[in-house]
């Protein structure tokens, strides 16, 4: 199981992660793409590296606007997880120009 990170760990991430926020347990982040299908190309493509990874975010898309939220589950919190998956959906929204 992964070990979920402190607050401090969790802080000095998440200064590594433009546009992500921490709330309620999870950090979360959205992007507008800028079309429908664009958006939903991202949401393809980060299902893609979830699967691979084996750690698979909440998604809520609201038109152009996706919202990708983290957590670990299994372990109760943050982990190291969250934070590769966020980088990754970086990578991934800025292929798109999804900001």
């Amino acid at each position: 199981m992964a070990e979920v990170l402190g607050d401090a760990a969790i802080a000095a991430r998440l200064t590594e992660l433009a546009g992500w926020e921490r709330t309620d347990g999870r950090i979360h982040r959205s992007v507008t793409a800028p079309s429908f299908l664009t958006g939903i190309e991202v949401v393809n493509e980060v299902a893609r590296a979830a699967e691979t990874a084996d750690h698979h975010p909440d998604i809520d898309i609201r038109w152009r606007t996706v919202t990708f939220s983290l957590t670990t589950h299994s372990a109760g919190g943050l982990t190291a997880k969250d934070f590769a998956l966020a980088e990754s959906i970086d990578r991934i929204a800025a292929q798109h120009d999804a900001t």
